[in-house]
């Protein structure tokens, strides 16, 4: 497959034209023009391209890539060598950060919800990224976070009233703290994303809706794999997830 071809069908399967992203989508750094191999992972990370380097990978896909907004423009230090062994090795570098996120069936939310067992009812907040639904697995919220941790592999961190019960869900992966607010104006029982903040602790207190951090890596390793997997699927052409471990 010709790169400009895998660009192609990214771009209609992700539509990144209908987000108001914080650093471009698509291309970021350009390799050879034959793609063999794709590495898939949640972030461009040195780790990620010496074992995308190692597996002779033509392309590496990510959720996390380059040249966000407000960041130094400079290719020094840490961007420098990222860039340099990209470059050595040949390797394009293609990052899809909200559109991913937002995908209805491939996306980060909509994975993270097969991955939950919740049931979609609906997409509010910025851009329609915050997703929302029902857990029909009974209990509260502390049954809840323990669900969440055992699906993901990582103890979440649950904020508020543990024996609140819980049967309506909002969720947002990664770094999305700021929608807990639109979430308890949702009136949902309980707010799922990957990170805290401290005001988020008052915020679940006194709404007495329950808050559950469970990694912003862990929640966002399932899109970017999933879109993997239909990249091979649809196209037949090698796709390989590496899950660089980070614990945060």
């Amino acid at each position: 497959m010709q790169l400009k071809e895998l660009l192609n069908i990214l771009d209609v399967c992700l539509e990144p034209w209908r987000y108001k992203d914080y650093a471009p989508n698509g291309l970021q750094v350009e390799g050879r023009g034959e793609v063999r191999k794709i590495v898939t992972g949640v972030t461009a990370s040195q780790a990620l391209i010496d074992a995308a380097a190692a597996r002779g990978a033509d392309a590496i896909l990510v959720h996390h890539g380059y040249f966000w907004k407000g960041e130094d423009a400079r290719i020094c230090g840490m961007k420098r060598q990222r860039i340099r062994s990209l470059l050595q090795h040949d390797i394009s570098l293609l990052a899809y950060h909200l559109p991913l996120d937002g995908h209805p069936e491939l996306g980060n939310n909509a994975q993270l919800g097969k991955v939950l067992g919740l049931e979609a009812r609906g997409q509010a907040g910025e851009q329609g990224l915050l997703w929302h639904g029902d857990w029909n697995g009974g209990g509260d919220a502390a049954a809840l976070a323990g669900h969440v941790s055992a699906a993901l592999g990582r103890e979440a961190q649950l904020l508020g009233r543990t024996d609140k019960p819980v049967r309506k869900v909002a969720w947002c992966t990664g770094g999305a703290q700021g929608f807990f607010a639109d979430a308890i104006a949702l009136g949902v029982d309980a707010f799922i994303t990957g990170e805290a903040s401290e005001q988020n602790y008052h915020m679940a207190m006194e709404s007495d809706i329950a808050f559950i951090a469970a990694g912003h890596h862990a929640t966002e390793r399932f899109g970017i794999r999933a879109l993997g997997q239909h990249l091979s699927q649809s196209n037949g052409i090698s796709v390989e997830f590496i899950d660089v471990f980070n614990p945060v």
